[in-house]
C-alpha cells in the first residue's frame, strides 16, 4: 500500500465522486465534494463503497518519503460543472474535464517507523480530512501506537480561482463577448481589417478587469526602510495568461515595445513560478523576513545577491530602495564613509536614469522613457558609457568596504550585460530572457528573434518542472497556433481558450485561418465554433450559469441554433423561474415553436399534478386549441347536474382564470358562460328580482346558441332551467328564443336514439316537464306579442 523513494509510489485511494453526497451541491473539483454536507462519523468504508466507480475522482495518499506522505487529488477545472455534470442528459458536446495534473497534499508526522499497518480515513470538520496512521504490530510492541494527522483539502492551488469568482468571471464576460460579435457582424470587410484590433482591445480590457486588478511590482515597494515587498494577494495563472495573450496579439500600439510589456508582466507574475521553483521573486520575500533582524546589511551577501536578482529582471525600484538601506546613509557614518556612499549614490542614480523604450511609465517606476528608437538608442549609448567610466573610476580604491565594493561592480557588470553574471543571478529562463532583453539585446523585435533568444535562455537554465504559463509563452513565441490552442485549452479550461480565440484570431492571421477552416471530422464545423460549443456545454452543466450558454451558443453558425434549441428543451419546466428564462430566450432567438412547445409541455405536466390553474394558463399561452378542449371535456365531467350540486364550487375558480374574453379557446367558453348562468340561477332560487331572472335566461339561450356547449348538457341546463321557464309574471323567453329551445329539445330526442348517446343522471319525468315549460312558454310569448 506504501512504498518508499525512490521506488514507484503505490496510491491508496478514497473516493470523492461527482456525487459524493449531495446531488443538488455544484462544485468544480473532488475536493468540494469532500467538503460538502457528509457526517463527521463518515468512514473509511463508507468512502470505500465509491473507489471502483468509473466515473469518480480519487484522493491518492502517497509515501514520498520516510517522514511524510502525500496526498495527490485529481482535479477538475472549469466552473461550473455540478454534482450531476457526469450525467450524458445535459450534454450537448461530447466533453470531458479529468484529464488533470494530480495535486498532492502532504502528510506530515512525526516518531512512526514504516511500514505502517492501516491507513483509516475519516471526515474531519470542514473541508480536512482525518488520516489515521497505525503502525505494524512489530514495531509496534517496540514502540506502539500510531498517528492522527489532517489533511485540508481544497481546490485552491496558490494564485487559483474559487467556483463563486468563476461563476462571476463566466456572468462578466458574457456582455463583452456579445458586444464583440454584435461589432464584427456590423463591421465591413474594409474596416475589419484596419480598425478591429482596437474593438479587440476593449474587449480584452473589460475580460482583464474581470479577473482582478493588480498593480505592478513598483507599488509593491513602500515607505516602511525595513520592508522591500507589500503583502497582496496572489495573482492569478489565469490573468497572467491573459495579459500574455493580449500583450502578443491584441496590442498593436505596443508592438515596438514588447520587452517592456514583457518585463511588466514577469514584475507581476514571477510569483507565480515561486510554486515550482525558485525565482527572484522568492529570493527578495526570503530576504525581507531575514531583513528586520540585520544590523548591518551590507555585510550580509544576501543583500547583495537579492539586489543583483532584483536588478537583473528590471526591478529598478526595488533596488533602489534596498540601496538607500546601505549602512553609509546612517548619519552617523556619513563622515567616515563619504566615498563608499557617493559610489552607492551614484548606482542608484545610474539605474534610475536607464534609458525604457516605452511610452510612459507609472509614477512609482523608475527609468526615462523614450518613445522613438534613435531617440533610446542615443541615451543608451550614454548611459553605457556613464556606466564604464564609473567602472573604471579610481574611487573603487578608496573604498574600504569590500562587500560593498564588490557588490556594486557586480550591478555594474549587470547593466553592462555580463552574461555569465546575468545567468548566475536569474533562476529560470524567463527571468534571464528578460535580462537580455534589457542589457544586452535592448533592440530585439519580431516573434523569430524572440523566440531564437527563448531558446538559447532555454539551453542556459533548464528547467525539469514546467509551469503552465512557460508552455503558453513557448507555443506564442514560435507562433505555433496548435500549441497555443492546447495550452489554453489544457492548463486553464474552456472559458480561457473560448474567449482567448477573439485575441488570438485578431493578432495571426495564421491562426483565423486555421480557427475558421471547416473541418470535416467535426461535423463541417470550425474549431472556433467546436471551442465555442464545449464551453456552453460546460455552462449548460450547471443549474447557476445554464442560462447565459446561449449567448455562446448562438454565435456558432452551424450547429448552434439546434443545440439551444436541445439545452431549452432539457430544462425542467416545473421551475416557474427556468421557464420563464427559457420563454425569454426563445423570444430573443425567435424560436416561437420552441417556446410554444414548452407551454405545452409545462401545460400537460401541471395538469398531470394535480395544478390544473397552471395547466389552463401555459396552454392558453401556448394558444393550444386541442389540448385545451379536452380539457374542456375533462371538466364536463365534474360540473354540476343542478343548481345545488356542490361539484361545481371546486371549479369556480379555475373558470374564472378564463376570463371573459371572447379569445377564450375550444369548448373552455363553454365554461365561462356556465359560471355566469349559474350564478344568476342561484340569486333565482334565492329569491331575487326578475332582472337576475333575466341575467339567466340570457345566458342559458347565449349555452344554448354555443357550438361548443356538449350535447349531453342541454337537457341538464334546461331541466334546471324549470323555474325561468314558468316565470309567474312574465314569460322571460320570446318567441324564437323559445323556438330555438324546443328545436334544441327535439335534437336531444333524436339523438337518444344513437346507440351511442349517454343519459344522463336525471329523473325520468325531466324531458317531459322541460318539454311542457316550454310549450306553456310559447304560447304566452305569443299572446303577449
Amino acid at each position: 500500500m506504501f512504498t518508499k523513494k525512490p521506488k514507484p509510489a503505490t496510491a491508496f485511494s478514497t473516493a470523492a465522486g461527482n456525487r459524493f453526497s449531495n446531488k443538488a451541491m455544484p462544485s468544480s473539483t473532488g475536493a468540494d465534494r469532500l467538503s460538502s454536507t457528509t457526517p463527521e462519523s463518515s468512514t473509511t468504508s463508507f468512502l470505500l463503497r465509491f473507489l471502483h466507480h468509473p466515473n469518480r475522482r480519487h484522493v491518492h495518499f502517497v509515501h514520498t518519503n520516510e517522514t511524510s506522505y502525500d496526498a495527490v487529488q485529481d482535479s477538475g477545472k472549469m466552473p461550473g460543472v455540478t454534482s450531476n455534470s457526469g450525467d450524458s442528459s445535459l450534454s450537448i458536446v461530447p466533453h470531458f474535464s479529468d484529464s488533470q495534473t494530480p495535486r498532492i497534499y502532504p502528510l506530515r508526522y512525526h516518531g512512526l517507523i514504516p511500514p505502517l499497518a492501516r491507513v483509516s480515513i475519516s471526515w474531519a470538520r470542514g473541508s480536512t480530512l482525518r488520516v489515521s496512521l497505525i503502525q505494524s504490530d512489530a514495531i509496534s510492541e517496540k514502540q506502539p501506537g500510531g498517528e492522527v494527522v489532517e489533511v485540508k483539502l481544497t481546490n485552491m492551488e496558490g494564485g487559483e480561482i474559487t467556483e463563486a469568482q468563476w461563476r462571476r468571471i463566466a456572468y462578466g464576460s458574457v456582455t463583452p463577448f456579445a458586444l464583440l460579435q454584435s461589432q464584427k457582424n456590423l463591421m465591413d470587410s474594409s474596416h475589419y481589417s484596419k480598425d478591429w484590433w482596437e474593438h479587440v482591445m476593449e474587449y480584452s480590457k473589460e475580460i482583464n478587469s474581470l479577473l482582478g486588478n493588480l498593480k505592478s511590482s513598483g507599488n509593491l515597494v513602500i515607505e516602511d526602510p525595513k520592508a522591500v515587498l507589500k503583502k497582496e494577494e496572489e495573482p492569478t495563472s489565469l490573468k497572467a495568461a491573459w495579459e500574455l495573450m493580449e500583450i502578443f496579439y491584441a496590442d498593436k500600439q505596443s508592438e515596438t515595445c514588447i520587452p517592456e510589456r514583457l518585463l511588466d508582466w514577469l514584475a507581476d507574475y514571477d510569483c507565480l513560478f515561486s510554486q515550482t521553483q525558485p525565482t527572484v521573486h522568492a529570493k527578495l520575500v526570503d530576504f525581507q523576513r531575514e531583513l528586520v533582524t540585520l544590523q548591518v546589511v551590507e555585510n550580509d551577501p544576501k543583500y547583495w545577491e537579492a539586489m543583483s536578482s532584483a536588478l537583473a529582471v528590471g526591478w529598478l525600484d526595488i533596488v533602489v530602495k534596498l540601496l538607500h538601506l546601505h549602512g553609509s546613509y546612517q548619519f552617523d557614518q556619513l563622515g567616515n564613509r563619504e566615498t563608499e556612499n557617493g559610489l552607492v549614490e551614484a548606482v542608484a542614480v545610474l539605474i534610475s536614469k536607464m534609458p525604457r523604450m516605452r511610452p510612459d511609465l507609472p509614477a512609482e517606476k523608475l527609468g526615462e522613457c523614450y518613445q522613438t528608437k534613435p531617440e533610446f538608442m542615443k541615451a543608451w549609448e550614454k548611459w553605457r558609457a556613464q556606466i564604464t567610466k564609473l567602472d573604471c573610476s579610481a574611487f573603487w580604491l578608496q573604498c574600504d568596504h569590500h562587500q560593498t565594493r564588490e557588490g556594486l561592480k557586480n550591478m555594474l557588470q549587470i547593466m553592462l550585460g555580463n552574461t555569465s553574471i546575468l545567468s548566475n543571478v536569474t533562476y529560470h529562463w524567463i527571468e534571464l530572457f528578460i535580462s537580455h532583453f534589457l542589457y544586452i539585446r535592448p533592440f530585439t523585435v519580431g516573434l523569430e528573434n524572440m523566440c531564437n533568444l527563448a531558446q538559447k535562455c532555454m539551453h542556459l537554465k533548464p528547467i525539469s518542472n514546467h509551469h503552465k504559463l512557460m508552455g503558453l509563452i513557448i507555443g506564442i513565441l514560435e507562433e505555433n497556433t496548435e500549441v497555443v490552442l492546447a495550452e489554453c485549452s489544457r492548463s486553464f479550461g474552456p472559458w480561457m481558450i473560448t474567449h482567448a480565440l477573439e485575441l488570438l484570431t485578431a493578432g495571426s492571421t495564421q491562426a483565423e485561418i486555421l480557427l475558421h477552416e471547416e473541418q470535416s471530422k467535426l461535423g463541417g464545423i470550425n474549431i472556433e465554433e467546436l471551442h465555442r460549443l464545449v464551453y456552453a456545454q460546460v455552462l449548460s452543466s450547471h443549474a447557476l450559469t445554464w442560462n447565459i450558454a446561449p449567448i455562446y451558443l448562438t454565435s456558432c453558425m452551424k450547429q448552434g441554433m439546434g443545440l439551444l434549441e436541445n439545452l431549452l428543451y432539457r430544462q425542467p419546466v416545473q421551475n416557474h423561474q427556468v421557464l420563464l428564462k427559457s420563454i425569454e430566450i426563445c423570444r430573443l432567438n425567435e424560436l416561437d415553436i420552441v417556446s410554444s412547445n414548452m407551454m405545452k409541455i409545462s401545460g400537460v405536466r401541471n395538469w398531470k399534478h394535480g395544478q390544473k390553474g397552471s395547466a389552463v394558463f401555459w396552454l392558453q399561452q401556448a394558444q393550444d386549441e386541442v389540448r385545451l378542449n379536452r380539457i374542456a371535456k375533462q371538466l364536463f365531467d365534474f360540473v354540476g347536474k343542478s343548481v345545488s350540486d356542490e361539484s361545481f364550487k371546486q371549479w369556480e375558480g379555475l373558470i374564472e382564470l378564463l376570463g371573459t374574453e371572447s379569445k377564450t379557446a375550444g369548448g373552455l367558453k363553454f365554461l365561462n358562460i356556465y359560471r355566469d348562468f349559474r350564478r344568476s340561477l342561484l340569486q333565482v332560487h334565492g329569491g331575487t328580482t326578475s332582472d337576475a331572472a333575466q341575467k339567466a335566461v340570457e345566458s342559458l339561450v347565449s349555452l344554448m346558441k354555443n357550438p361548443s356547449t356538449p350535447q349531453r348538457f342541454w337537457l341538464p341546463l334546461l331541466y334546471d332551467s324549470l323555474k325561468l321557464l314558468n316565470w309567474q309574471e312574465h314569460p322571460l323567453l320570446n318567441v324564437s328564443q323559445t323556438h330555438l329551445l324546443l328545436n334544441k329539445l327535439q335534437e336531444l330526442s333524436m339523438a337518444r336514439l344513437r346507440p351511442d348517446f349517454t343519459n344522463v343522471d336525471l329523473p325520468p319525468e325531466a324531458l317531459n316537464s322541460v318539454r311542457l315549460a316550454l310549450a306553456n312558454n310559447l304560447g304566452r310569448a305569443i299572446l303577449e306579442e
